[in-house]
C-alpha cells in the first residue's frame, strides 16, 4: 500500500512540475490560473461527486456508512477546531493564527485525496464516496465556521452559502439518482468520469503555477508555513486515527479512507479566504504550497503507521 501511494504522489508531483516550468520557461501566464481553477470548481468538483456514486450501487447498509461518515469527519473537523481555540486562546483571534487554526484540519480532501482512496481501493467504490461526504463536511464549514473566523464578522456567516455551492449542490444531484438507482446514459457517465480523472492534474497543474508565480524565499523561508503543514500532514490525521479507532463498529476501509483522507495538504479554499478577507495572503498561499509538497513524504508515513499500528488501542496497552 505505501508504495501505491508513493507512486500516485510522485505521479501527481509531475503535473506540478509542469505547471511550475510552464510559468517559468513563459509558455503561460500564472494569471490563466483562474481558468484552471474555475474549471475545477464549477466542471471537476460534479464530475468527481457524482462518478463516484454512479459506480456503487445502492445497498442499505453502505447508505448508512455513507451518512456515519459524513457525520464523523464533520465532528472530528468541529474537535480539531475546538482543541486549537482551547489551546490558542485570544490568540486565534490574530490573522496568522486564524490561516493556522483552518490550515490545520481543512484540506484537499476532493482534488488530492480521492486519487490516493481510489488507488488504494480500486475495486471499493464506497471509498470513493467518503471522500466526497469528507469533502461536503468541510464545505458546509468552510462557508460557517471559516467564514466568520477569518473575517470576524458573522455577516459573512451564510447558511445559503454553506448549501449553495459546486460540492453540496453536486451531492444533490448525485445522492438521488443513487437511492432510486438511476443510472446515467454511458455518454454522460464517460463524461463525469473523465472529468474526475482530470481533477487530480488540473490541480497539480495549478499548484505549480502558482508556486512559479511566487519568490521561493516567500514559500519557503517562514516556519509558520511548516507548523501549519505539521499540523495538517501529521496531526490532524494522528488525531482521527485515534478517534476512528475508538469509536466500535467501522471497518477498515472506513477508518483508512477517513485517516488518508484527513492527511491530504491544507484546501486551496483556504486561500481563497484569505484572499476575500484581506487576512495573510501570502502565508495562505505559503501553506497550500508546502504542504502540497511535504505531502509526497507524510501520505506514504501516514500510511505506513496504519499498516504497522491497525489499531489505536494496541498503542495504549
Amino acid at each position: 500500500m505505501v508504495g501505491i501511494v508513493f507512486r500516485t504522489m510522485m505521479s501527481m508531483m509531475v503535473f506540478m512540475a509542469l505547471g511550475f516550468i510552464l510559468v517559468k520557461t513563459k509558455r503561460t501566464l500564472s494569471s490563466y490560473g483562474k481558468l484552471i481553477s474555475s474549471i475545477l470548481v464549477y466542471c471537476a468538483t460534479p464530475g468527481m461527486i457524482i462518478a463516484s456514486f454512479q459506480e456503487m450501487e445502492y445497498e442499505n447498509v453502505q447508505a448508512l456508512q455513507l451518512l456515519k461518515f459524513f457525520v464523523i469527519s464533520l465532528l472530528v473537523q468541529i474537535a480539531m477546531f475546538l482543541i486549537l481555540r482551547l489551546i490558542l486562546g485570544k490568540k486565534i483571534e490574530e490573522d496568522s493564527f486564524k490561516i493556522f487554526s483552518i490550515g490545520s484540519f481543512m484540506g484537499n480532501v476532493g482534488f488530492f485525496g480521492q486519487p490516493i482512496i481510489i488507488a488504494l481501493f480500486p475495486f471499493s467504490p464506497v471509498a470513493a464516496c467518503y471522500c466526497m461526504m469528507f469533502a461536503t463536511s468541510m464545505n458546509i464549514l468552510v462557508f460557517t465556521l471559516g467564514e466568520y473566523l477569518i473575517s470576524g464578522d458573522r455577516r459573512y456567516v451564510s447558511f445559503k452559502r454553506a448549501i449553495v455551492n459546486p460540492t453540496v449542490l453536486s451531492l444533490f444531484v448525485a445522492l438521488p439518482l443513487y437511492l432510486l438507482k438511476i443510472k446515467l446514459p454511458s455518454f454522460l457517465f464517460g463524461s463525469v468520469l473523465s472529468l474526475r480523472a482530470m481533477s487530480a492534474p488540473l490541480c497539480m497543474l495549478l499548484l505549480g503555477m502558482r508556486l512559479a508565480a511566487t519568490p521561493a524565499k516567500q514559500v519557503f523561508a517562514d516556519p509558520f508555513t511548516y507548523a501549519v503543514s505539521a499540523m495538517k500532514l501529521l496531526v490532524f490525521p494522528a488525531f482521527v486515527f485515534a478517534v476512528t479507532s475508538l469509536i466500535p463498529g467501522l471497518d477498515q476501509v472506513f477508518r483508512m479512507t477517513m485517516t488518508v483522507t484527513a492527511a491530504a495538504p491544507c484546501a486551496s479554499v483556504i486561500l481563497a479566504l484569505a484572499e476575500l478577507h484581506e487576512c495573510e495572503r501570502q502565508r495562505a498561499a505559503s501553506a497550500l504550497l508546502v504542504s502540497s509538497i511535504l505531502c509526497v513524504l507524510t501520505m506514504p508515513l501516514v500510511v505506513r503507521l496504519i499498516i504497522l499500528f491497525p489499531d489505536f488501542l494496541s498503542l495504549t496497552v
